[in-house]
């Protein structure tokens, strides 16, 4: 029976602890933006790394310190939570407020370099206790490695327990969503059945004044 709720729980961590790594191509006036659904109070790191396109090796080589990227995060209500200039490689941090899609875009600070170039970002977002840097923990608190783990375990019940609330209120919004649809088109479908019947009642009136007129009747 143990055995079985460590296993059911490892795996419910698993599910509900992520982060992931990619890298993209951007041009000078390009835009590129992520979206992330993060739950609140939820830290969220960000590592990245510039590169240049260098047309003689028909490669990509490491930027020089002059190219950067502009970076701006946004919640969910809109509202910007970190806009800046960054080196050509960095890390970058933020904290989330509001639980929804947040979206992160780059683009490079274009009059740093010549028109045409091409660069490749590679991008490393971390979420929850996966953005926790535990060798600096270890190294702060003077932990062992019973504490380290069981600190760790604590981290993943704390960010399963934001997920769990997090799908929690995107169900809540999606019933308010189906509630408000559904009354829509309740008073619609009313609307129209009103507008037929009245429709109906004016021609019978209007027929019936034509016969009278016409002494058909």
């Amino acid at each position: 029976m143990l055995n079985t709720q460590l296993i059911t729980f490892l795996f419910v961590s698993t599910l509900f602890t992520y982060g992931h790594s990619l890298y993209f191509h951007i041009g000078e006036t390009e835009r590129k933006c992520f979206i992330e659904e993060i739950p609140d109070e939820t830290n969220v790191i960000v590592n990245y790394k510039v590169e240049l396109y260098d047309p003689r090796s028909g490669g990509f080589m490491p930027s020089s310190p002059g190219i950067g990227m502009h970076v701006e995060v946004r919640d969910p209500d809109d509202k910007t939570l970190l806009s800046r200039v960054y080196s050509s490689e960095g890390k970058m941090s933020f904290t989330s407020h509001t639980p929804g899609e947040h979206v992160i875009c780059m683009y490079s600070n274009s009059s740093a370099w010549f028109s045409g170039s091409q660069l490749r970002v590679h991008l490393d977002i971390q979420v929850g206790e996966h953005a926790v840097n535990y060798g600096e923990v270890v190294q702060k608190e003077k932990l062992s490695e019973l504490q380290l783990r069981v600190r760790q375990l604590l981290d993943q019940v704390d960010q399963i327990t934001k997920e769990q609330n997090y799908q929690r209120y995107r169900e809540e919004r999606f019933r308010q969503t189906s509630e408000s649809t559904n009354s829509r088109v309740l008073w619609w479908s009313v609307t129209q059945t009103a507008v037929l019947l009245a429709m109906g009642a004016w021609q019978m009136k209007h027929l019936k004044s034509f016969f009278e007129a016409k002494k058909l009747v």
